[in-house]
C-alpha cells in the first residue's frame, strides 16, 4: 500500500504523523511510504532520516494526497487540504467531528474513509490513541495555567505552590479521566490546593486512594461545580464524551462571578469546550479575556511540546497503521472491533453514532466487513 504522511499545517503544529522508525517498519512490510518535505523538522528528525528509513520525500502535501491510499496525520484536515481527498482514500488522524460540521461535511462529500484516533477503543473501553495526548494536555494545563496566573500576563498574581506563610493557589479540575488525573497529579506536585470533580465516584475513589488528603474530591453536579469554580484560581476543563460534543458544565453567569484574573484552561475545546465562554484559540494567540477571566482554549495543546507528543502518539498509532496498510481498511476493521470503533465517516456515510447525533445527521454504521449494505438509521439509541 502507498502510505502518505503530509506535514501538519495547523497553526504552530509541529507534531509529525510518523517518525522514521514507523516509516522503516512499513517499508520492511513491503509498503511504500511518502512523506512531505520538512515533516520532522519540528521534532528534530530531518528528511535524511526518513530517506534512510526507506521513505520517499516529496515536495508538497498535495503530492502526498495525490499518491497515497492511506493518509496518516496528527490533526484534522485544514480547509485547504479538504479538496485533496478522493473517494475511498483512507484518512487516519484526530478528527473531533462532533464540534466541526464543515469538516464533517467535507469528508462526507469526498467519499473517503475517515478513521479517528479519538474513538479507537481498547479492552475496557479505554481510548489508547487519545490517552497519550490527554496525558500531555493534562500536564500542560497546569504549567500553562500557572504561567498565565502571573501578573504580567493578566493573571491574579498567584503562585500555585504558595510560600511559607502564604496559602497556595487553588486548582479545580473538572473531569477525572486521563487528562484530569494528569492535571491533578501535576498540580499536587506544584504544591497547589487541588479539587477534582467527576460525575462518577469510582474514579474519585481511585484518586483518593492514590493521593489521599493531598486533594479534595467532589461529585460533579451544578452546585458543586459552581462552588468550586468560584473559589478557584485556575480551573481546568477535562471532560470527555467519546466522539460526542463536550457538555457545557460552566455557564457564562458562573464565569462572570469568578475571581478577577483567574484562569480557565479548557482541554475539552477540541470537542467544543465545557465552558459556555470557551472558543477555540491558537498557539499564536492562545488566550482571551472574558468577564475578567483569562481563557486558554488552544485546540492543539500538545503541539507545543511536539517532540514528546510525536513520540508518545506514534508509538500508539503504529500498530493500527500497520494493520490498515497490511490488510486494507475493510479487513482491518473486520478483524479488530476496537479499530472499527474509530470509523467515523465512510463513503458518504456517518458511522459514529455520537457524531451523527451531535451533527443531526443520519447514522449508517458499516458492518464488520465495511459493507455498504448497512441500513441508515437514526442516531438516537
Amino acid at each position: 500500500m502507498h502510505v502518505g504522511v503530509p506535514k501538519e499545517s495547523k497553526d504552530q503544529e509541529r507534531r509529525a504523523g510518523m517518525t522514521p522508525v514507523g516509516a522503516r517498519e512499513l517499508v520492511a512490510r513491503g509498503h511504500t511510504v511518502l512523506v512531505e518535505q520538512g515533516l520532522g523538522e519540528g521534532i528534530g528528525m530531518p528528511d535524511s532520516a526518513y530517506a534512510a528509513a526507506g521513505a520517499r520525500v516529496v515536495p508538497s502535501g498535495r503530492e502526498v494526497f495525490a499518491e497515497a491510499e492511506l493518509v496518516v496525520k496528527v490533526k484534522e484536515l485544514q480547509p485547504h487540504e479538504r479538496g485533496w481527498l478522493r473517494p475511498r482514500q483512507v484518512l487516519f488522524a484526530y478528527l473531533h467531528l462532533a464540534a466541526d460540521r464543515p469538516q464533517a461535511e467535507a469528508l462526507l462529500a469526498s467519499g473517503a474513509i475517515a478513521i479517528a484516533y479519538e474513538t479507537v477503543t481498547a479492552p475496557g473501553g479505554t481510548l489508547p490513541l487519545l490517552a497519550p495526548m490527554s496525558e500531555i494536555a493534562g500536564r500542560m494545563a497546569v504549567q500553562v495555567g500557572a504561567a498565565y496566573l502571573e501578573s504580567p500576563r493578566g493573571g491574579r498574581g498567584v503562585l500555585l505552590g504558595g510560600v511559607p506563610g502564604v496559602e497556595p493557589g487553588h486548582v479545580v479540575v473538572i473531569g477525572a479521566g486521563t487528562a484530569g488525573r494528569n492535571a491533578a497529579q501535576m498540580a499536587i506536585g506544584l504544591g497547589a490546593r487541588v479539587t477534582v470533580l467527576n460525575r462518577g465516584v469510582e474514579r474519585l475513589r481511585e484518586l483518593d486512594q492514590l493521593h489521599g488528603n493531598r486533594l479534595v474530591t467532589r461529585i460533579a453536579h451544578r452546585e458543586s461545580i459552581e462552588e468550586s469554580v468560584l473559589a478557584a484560581d485556575l480551573v481546568i476543563g477535562a471532560v470527555l464524551n467519546p466522539g460526542d460534543a463536550a457538555p457545557r458544565l460552566v455557564d457564562r453567569s458562573t464565569v462572570s462571578r469568578m475571581r478577577a484574573g483567574a484562569v480557565v484552561v479548557d482541554i475539552a475545546i477540541d470537542q467544543g469546550g465545557c465552558f459556555e465562554t470557551s472558543r477555540p484559540t491558537t498557539h499564536t494567540e492562545p488566550v482571551y479575556q472574558e468577564s475578567g477571566v483569562l481563557h486558554y482554549c488552544v485546540t492543539n495543546m500538545p503541539g507545543a511540546v511536539a517532540r514528546t507528543s510525536t513520540l508518545a502518539l506514534t508509538q500508539a498509532t503504529l500498530p493500527f497503521v500497520c494493520a490498515l496498510a497490511d490488510l486494507g481498511w475493510r479487513d482491518a476493521l473486520a478483524r479488530d472491533l476496537h479499530l472499527r470503533s474509530g470509523l467515523n465517516i465512510w463513503e458518504g456515510n456517518v458511522a459514529c453514532a455520537p457524531v451523527a447525533a451531535a451533527l443531526k445527521l443520519p447514522w449508517r454504521p458499516a458492518d464488520a466487513s465495511g459493507s455498504s449494505r448497512a441500513p441508515a438509521r437514526s442516531a438516537d439509541p
